[in-house]
C-alpha cells in the first residue's frame, strides 16, 4: 500500500504519520520525488482501513500495491534512482554508463585493455576474478589476486570496477578491498543467502536475470537486497535460455522498457552474453541502447583467440572503438528533445 502525501504536509507531520504506522507493526519507504512523497506501507495491510488514511489531514490518496515487490517497485518510488559507482560515475536517471572489460582477469593484460576501453568511452573496468564456470575442470578465475590487479588498474586509471562475487563467504573480503561494484552473476539470481549478504553491505550491486528468469523474478531478488537495506540495486538483462539455438542465450530486448515501467533501479543490457557470439554484440547493444538502457556492459579483450573464458563473444578494442561512436550515436538519436 502506498499514501501519497499532500504538498501542504509539514515534515513534523510526515514524521507524525510514519510513526504512527510503524507503530502498528508495519514497515515503510519515504520517497520524496520532485513533485510529491510518497509513503509506503510494507506488512499486511488488509489490517488497515485505506478510508482512515484517507481521513487524515496530510493524506491526499492512498492506493494499494499488488506486486509482491515493494522497496523496488516504482509505485513507492516515482523518480528514477541513481546509483553512485564511485570515481564521480553515476548510472540511472539519465546517466548512461558502459562497462567494459575482459571476462575473466588473467594477468598484466588488464591494465592495456582496461586503458584502450577508456580511451573509447568507457567509464567502468568489468573483470572476472572469480568465474562461475558449467564445467569444474574450466578456469576458475585468480581469485583475490585476480581482485589486486582490477584495483590497481582502478587506481591507474580513476575508474570504478565491476566483478562478480560467487560466495557469502567472500562478501566482505569484496567489501575490505574495496570494490566498487559486486555483480551477482545469473547462476546465484536466486542464491537468496548470497542476496541477503550482499544487502548488508552499503556496495553498489550489478543483478543479472537468472538463465531462465522471469521479469518477476528478476524483481523479486532485487527486493531480497534491497530488504536488507542497500538500495544501490542496478538490474541487468542478459538473455534468457529459451528454445532457440544460434545464439548462447535469446535477448529479451522487451524486458528493459518493462523494467522501466515497473521499477525505478536503473537498467543494465549485456550483450556479450545474450549472444555469445562477437558478431552479434555490436547490433545487441544498439538495439539495447535504443530501448533505453541505463548502461551496457561489454566484454573486450585484445586477443579474443587466446582469451582464457568466453573469447568467442569478445571484442577487440577496435571494435569496441567502434562501437562506442555509435552508440554516442543512438544515444544522441533517442535523448533528442522533438520539436
Amino acid at each position: 500500500m502506498i499514501a501519497i502525501v499532500k504538498s501542504s504536509a509539514t515534515e513534523d507531520q510526515l514524521q507524525h504519520f510514519v510513526r504512527w504506522i510503524e507503530g502498528r507493526g508495519f514497515s515503510t519507504n519515504v520517497s520524496r520525488g520532485e513533485n510529491e512523497t510518497i509513503v509506503g506501507i510494507i506488512g499486511d495491510t488488509t489490517q488497515i482501513d485505506p478510508f482512515l488514511l484517507e481521513s487524515m489531514d496530510i493524506i491526499e490518496r492512498v492506493q494499494r500495491v499488488s506486486e509482491p515487490f515493494k522497496k523496488a517497485n516504482r509505485k513507492f518510488h516515482p523518480d528514477d534512482t541513481i546509483v553512485d559507482c564511485g570515481h564521480g560515475v553515476l548510472v540511472g536517471g539519465g546517466n548512461f554508463q558502459v562497462m567494459a572489460g575482459p571476462c575473466s582477469v588473467e594477468g598484466m593484460n588488464l591494465i592495456q585493455i582496461a586503458r584502450r576501453v577508456k580511451d573509447a568511452g568507457a567509464t567502468m573496468l568489468r573483470g572476472g576474478a572469480y568465474k562461475p564456470r558449467t564445467s569444474p575442470y574450466a578456469y576458475q578465475g585468480m581469485g583475490e589476486r585476480g581482485l589486486d590487479l582490477l584495483l590497481e588498474a582502478s587506481t591507474e586509471l580513476d575508474m570504478p570496477i565491476v566483478t562478480e562475487v560467487m560466495d557469502v563467504r567472500d562478501v566482505q573480503l569484496f567489501v575490505d578491498k574495496g570494490i566498487d561494484v559486486m555483480q551477482i552473476g545469473a547462476r546465484n539470481a536466486q542464491n537468496f543467502n548470497l542476496l541477503k549478504e550482499v544487502g548488508k553491505t552499503d556496495i553498489p550491486v550489478l543483478l543479472k536475470r537468472g538463465l531462465s528468469g522471469t521479469i518477476d523474478e528478476l524483481l523479486m531478488a532485487a527486493e531480497y537486497i534491497m530488504s536488507e537495506g542497500n538500495e544501490k540495486v542496478m538490474l541487468c538483462e542478459r538473455g534468457i535460455r529459451t528454445f532457440e539455438t544460434r545464439t548462447r542465450n535469446t535477448f529479451d530486448v522487451n524486458a528493459i522498457p518493462v523494467l522501466h515501467y515497473l521499477t525505478h533501479l536503473p537498467v543494465i543490457a549485456d550483450p556479450s552474453h545474450a549472444t555469445g557470439y562477437t558478431r552479434y554484440v555490436r547490433p545487441i547493444a544498439y538495439a539495447a541502447t535504443a530501448a533505453g538502457a541505463d548502461g551496457l556492459e561489454i566484454e573486450v579483450h585484445n586477443c579474443p583467440s587466446e582469451a582464457w573464458s568466453d573469447g568467442a563473444q569478445a571484442l577487440t578494442p577496435d571494435q569496441f572503438d567502434d562501437a562506442m561512436r555509435r552508440i554516442a550515436l543512438i544515444r544522441e538519436a533517442v535523448t533528442a528533445e522533438v520539436a
